[in-house]
C-alpha cells in the first residue's frame, strides 16, 4: 500500500520547485537593503520594507502565485542564519567597558517588560504566540527578536509580519520620540544612551535617536543595545525550557525544538571577543545577517493570508503600543536609580 510519506519521497524538491520562491525573496531582501543604504534613513527597516513588500507581491499575484518550498527554506534556514551571524555584532569588551550598571538596566528592562508583555497579552485575549513574539521584539531587538522566538513560539506567517509590523511602529515612533524628551528629563548623554539602548527595539533606531545628543551618547547606546541583542538567545532558551515543560505536562511525545541556531549565535560572540576580525568584516557580516533575515521576512510576506491577520483586531496593536510605554517607562526609572 502506498502512503502519502513514500510518494513524497519518491517525489523529492527539485529546483524548479525551490528557486522561484528563494529567488523572490532574495531579490526583495536585496532591494530593501540597498534602498536602506542608499536613503540612510532608520525608518526604512530592511526587514519590514521586505516584509510589507512581499504582503504586497502577493496580493498582486495571488495567492498561489509562488511554490512553497523556496519560501519555506527563505523563512527558516536562512532567516536562521542570520540570526547567527548577528553574534558578530557583540563584543564582551565593549559591554564591559560600560560596567556593570548599563547591563543591570538593560537585563532588568529585558525581563520584566518580557514577563509583563506576556501577561498582559493574556489579559487582553492576544493568542500565545502572537503574544510571545511581540513581547520578545519589544523587550530585545525588534524584529530580529522576533523571528528568533518564533523557532519556540511557533506563530504562523501571519503572526510574526504582524509582530514585527508592531515593533517596527511603536520603535519608530520611540525613536523620534526620545531625542524630544532628553532635555526635560535632565539627562547626560551617557543617561541618555542607555535609555535608548535599553528602550528603543530596533539596533537603527537605537543608533538614530543616540546619535542625536552626539557621539558619546551614540556609543553608549548602541552599546547597552548590544547587550539586549546578547541576551536575546538567553531569552529564547529560556522560552524553549518552559515551552518543553509545558508542552510535557499537556501532551503525550509533545515537545518544543531546541533552537540550536542560538548556540551558533553565542559561540560567534564569544569568538568576536578573542579573534581580532580583519576591517570591514564586522560590519560585512552586519550587512549580510540583515540580508539574511530580510529574506526570511519577506518570504513570510510572500506566504501570509491577510485574512488571518485582519482577524486578530485592534487587541494585538494595543498590546504591542503597551509594551512599548512599558519598557520606555522602566528602563527610564533603572536609569535613574542605577546610574
Amino acid at each position: 500500500m502506498t502512503t502519502a510519506s513514500s510518494d513524497k519521497s519518491q517525489n523529492p524538491l527539485t529546483v524548479s520547485d525551490i528557486w522561484p520562491g528563494l529567488l523572490t525573496a532574495f531579490s526583495i531582501s536585496a532591494g530593501a537593503v540597498v534602498l536602506r543604504q542608499v536613503s540612510g534613513h532608520a525608518l526604512l527597516s530592511p526587514m519590514l520594507v521586505s516584509v510589507v513588500s512581499g504582503v504586497l507581491l502577493r496580493l498582486a499575484l495571488g495567492s498561489n502565485c509562488l511554490p512553497r518550498a523556496g519560501l519555506a527554506i527563505a523563512s527558516r534556514p536562512v532567516l536562521r542564519a542570520g540570526i547567527v551571524l548577528l553574534g558578530l555584532q557583540v563584543t564582551l569588551g565593549d559591554i564591559a567597558s560600560l560596567g556593570g550598571g548599563a547591563f543591570a538596566v538593560a537585563a532588568l528592562s529585558l525581563a520584566a517588560t518580557y514577563l509583563t508583555v506576556v501577561l498582559a497579552g493574556r489579559l487582553l485575549g492576544v493568542p500565545r504566540s502572537l503574544t510571545q513574539l511581540i513581547a520578545a521584539g519589544t523587550a530585545v531587538c525588534g524584529a530580529s527578536a522576533v523571528v528568533a522566538a518564533n523557532s519556540v513560539a511557533r506563530g504562523s506567517d501571519a503572526e510574526v509580519a504582524y509582530a514585527v509590523a508592531s515593533v517596527t511602529l511603536f520603535g519608530t515612533l520611540a525613536m523620534l520620540a526620545l531625542p524630544l524628551l532628553a532635555g526635560p528629563l535632565a539627562l547626560d548623554p551617557v543617561a541618555y544612551g542607555i535609555w535608548t539602548g535599553a528602550g528603543i527595539h530596533e539596533v537603527a533606531q537605537v543608533t538614530a535617536a543616540a546619535f542625536q545628543l552626539g557621539p558619546e551618547a551614540g556609543q553608549v547606546g548602541t552599546i547597552t543595545k548590544l547587550i539586549r541583542v546578547m541576551l536575546l538567545a538567553p531569552l529564547v532558551l529560556a522560552m524553549a525550557l518552559i515551552a518543553r515543560g509545558v508542552v510535557t505536562n499537556v501532551s503525550v511525545g509533545g515537545g518544543v525544538q531546541f533552537p540550536w541556531f542560538v548556540i551558533g549565535f553565542v559561540t560567534l560572540a564569544g569568538a568576536n571577543g578573542m579573534i581580532d576580525l580583519p576591517e570591514g568584516a564586522q560590519s560585512l557580516a552586519g550587512l549580510v545577517a540583515t540580508l539574511f533575515m530580510s529574506t526570511g521576512l519577506a518570504a513570510m510576506g510572500l506566504g501570509m493570508n491577510l485574512r488571518d491577520l485582519h482577524s486578530r483586531g485592534l487587541a494585538p496593536l494595543g498590546l504591542g503600543a503597551f509594551g512599548c510605554v512599558f519598557v520606555l517607562l522602566f528602563s527610564l526609572g533603572m536609569t535613574k536609580i542605577l546610574l
